[in-house]
């Protein structure tokens, strides 16, 4: 908060706040990458980083008319021969996600996982799953998520919990915070679904909406592990509201413009509740899914992120009743 907040806060009323938000809304593109998603690249099976072009990058942008990231982009330094400096850009991409934690911490994101995972887990013992419960965060950065659970160690001693993430820098500020703070939890990096023990419960933040057509329905796909019981992915709930909050938030919170700008088409590219459950309905048929957290309280007011719960049919009516009141009161589509 403090001071850079106030200064923000003050600029966004110089103007008529109405004309910002409809001005932004028709500068938003609907469709397209972000910009996180060009600017670093690995190879799928390797993990051998691959050098990236700055001009692709620009081009591509300029193809989709996203001016503004094509501005960002160009704004970027290089190394050699027009390519992205990549120490530069793991630099870049751990302070976006520092900015991105902190917005979690004021949303209070890990509780709201802790609450759901929590009667997730008491399900599964109810059912005699046996020990250790492994949960696994796909695509977890640096690991918020998986922080704040061992920190507040409110899921039980048999729980295991791992993050996972293609991308080494952010894997390994994630270690350092985890190790500073003296935390018992792991990081890897690599692909979540192809560690040598599989995840009792698959977690994600943020990351459905980064997966289009045929693609979101092979992510599903992968859950189809015979030791996997559940999954629990939380995501931008997609409504009109959505990218005039996700603007409001990311332009007085955030301080970089490509966290800026990828935090707004986020929210623009975000699948709608239908749309997830029929891909997870297609991918992963052997599981129950419903979307949680639709509304705010019993209000008539979308949440700003919704949770799209997959549970094996032996465990979904123990999983309803552990919710108990917290179903009615997050609103629930099936």
């Amino acid at each position: 908060m403090g001071r850079e907040f106030n200064r923000r806060v003050s600029q966004l009323k110089s103007q008529p706040l109405l004309i910002r938000l409809l001005w932004r809304a028709l500068s938003i593109p609907d469709a397209g990458p972000e910009i996180s998603d060009r600017i670093v690249a690995f190879d799928a099976q390797t993990f051998q980083r691959q050098p990236v072009s700055k001009e692709a990058v620009v081009n591509e942008f300029l193809l989709l008319e996203n001016r503004t990231a094509a501005e960002i982009a160009r704004s970027l330094p290089e190394k050699s021969e027009g390519m992205l400096d990549p120490e530069a850009m793991d630099r870049l991409l751990i302070k976006v996600h520092c900015e991105m934690q902190r917005l979690s911490e004021e949303f209070q994101h890990g509780q709201r996982v802790a609450e759901v995972l929590d009667s997730l887990l008491q399900s599964l013992r109810d059912n005699h799953v046996r020990p250790p419960l492994r949960i696994v965060d796909i695509g977890c950065g640096t690991g918020f998520v998986i922080r704040w659970l061992t920190r507040h160690k409110s899921l039980g001693e048999d729980v295991e919990l791992l993050g996972a993430d293609y991308h080494p820098a952010l894997i390994e500020e994630a270690a350092r915070l985890a190790a500073a703070e003296n935390l018992s939890c792991r990081f890897v990096v690599g692909n979540a679904f192809r560690l040598a023990q599989p995840a009792t419960i698959y977690i994600s933040t943020g990351i459905l909406h980064h997966f289009r057509g045929p693609d979101l329905i092979d992510l599903f796909s992968q859950h189809n592990r015979e030791s996997t019981c559940a999954f629990l992915h939380f995501d931008f709930h997609s409504s009109s509201l959505s990218p005039f909050g996700s603007w409001l938030f990311h332009k007085v919170r955030m301080r970089e413009p490509l966290a800026i700008h990828d935090g707004v088409l986020s929210a623009v590219r975000a699948h709608t509740p239908q749309k997830l459950l029929s891909a997870a309905r297609s991918g992963a048929p052997e599981f129950v899914s419903a979307i949680y957290g639709t509304r705010l309280w019993r209000l008539p007011i979308p949440r700003a992120f919704h949770s799209l719960v997959g549970v094996r049919p032996p465990y979904r009516s123990d999983f309803l009743s552990r919710m108990g009141r917290k179903v009615n009161v997050l609103g629930v589509i099936e």
